[in-house]
């Protein structure tokens, strides 16, 4: 149901895309998004970034590395059927493979064994599927709690692993959510370092994570080569 209820939505999201007739007009939400990140933000300074900083602190390099491998290995999962339903069929054995490698001889996927073999790692979700088929992006909003996102790929997201997979592998509500909060704070971790960047390089923290992650996304779902891209046009999927 959650899988059909992201490709309901997706679909409509397709109607949504008249609002974005020309490229700089792709946040047309601008003054809700604003409020949702700064509220993001709060929560993050308040609460994500202190436990995420502790998290550094108290776990050794190699520890931290191992869980992210742990949590690649199941990302991989989504990836490898993400693949296959774009038609690379190619990528989606390796990535499979990845998961069966890993997950054996890695321990379930703690140590990366798969990427010294040669399987190539790669980043697909259901949002990027839906891009490849032709589903534009609709306008740019941020998520509550969730960060940036667009009304195609917000609800592409129960379709992936952690929302669709894990609540039937980990029949435990509370472990689950305890798993999905500690995955967060694993993943702001890893951007403390990039933080410093942002501070640094915008005055204007929204524009610069609103276009860096604009032009991320439209990178991953054309796989690297995005078209270029013009003021009178709408923006690419």
């Amino acid at each position: 149901m959650r899988l059909f209820a992201a490709l309901v939505v997706a679909w409509l999201a397709a109607g949504c895309t008249t609002m974005t007739d020309r490229a700089e007009a792709y946040d047309p939400w601008e003054g809700m998004n604003r409020k949702t990140f700064a509220f993001n933000d709060a929560v993050d300074k308040a609460v994500l970034k202190p436990v995420a900083q502790g998290y550094e602190k108290v776990t050794p390099a190699f520890v931290r590395e191992g869980v992210n491998n742990f949590f690649g290995n199941l990302d991989d999962i989504g990836t490898s059927l993400n693949n296959f339903l774009q038609g690379k069929a190619g990528q989606g054995l390796t990535d499979a493979g990845r998961v069966v490698v890993n997950s054996f001889l890695g321990v379930f996927g703690l140590w990366d064994v798969a990427t010294p073999m040669g399987l190539e790692k790669h980043e697909e979700d259901f949002g990027q599927t839906l891009g490849a088929w032709g589903v534009a992006p609709g306008p740019y909003f941020v998520i509550p709690l969730l960060g940036p996102s667009t009304v195609r790929d917000a609800p592409a997201r129960f379709a992936d692993p952690q929302w669709f997979i894990w609540p039937r592998a980990v029949d435990n509500e509370a472990l689950y959510w305890s798993i999905w909060g500690f995955d967060k704070v694993r993943q702001r971790a890893n951007l403390l370092k990039a933080e410093a960047v942002l501070d640094e390089a915008s005055l204007d923290r929204y524009s610069f994570v609103r276009d860096a992650w604009w032009q991320r996304r439209r990178n991953n779902v054309y796989d690297g080569s995005p078209p270029r891209e013009k003021d009178d046009e709408a923006p690419p999927k």
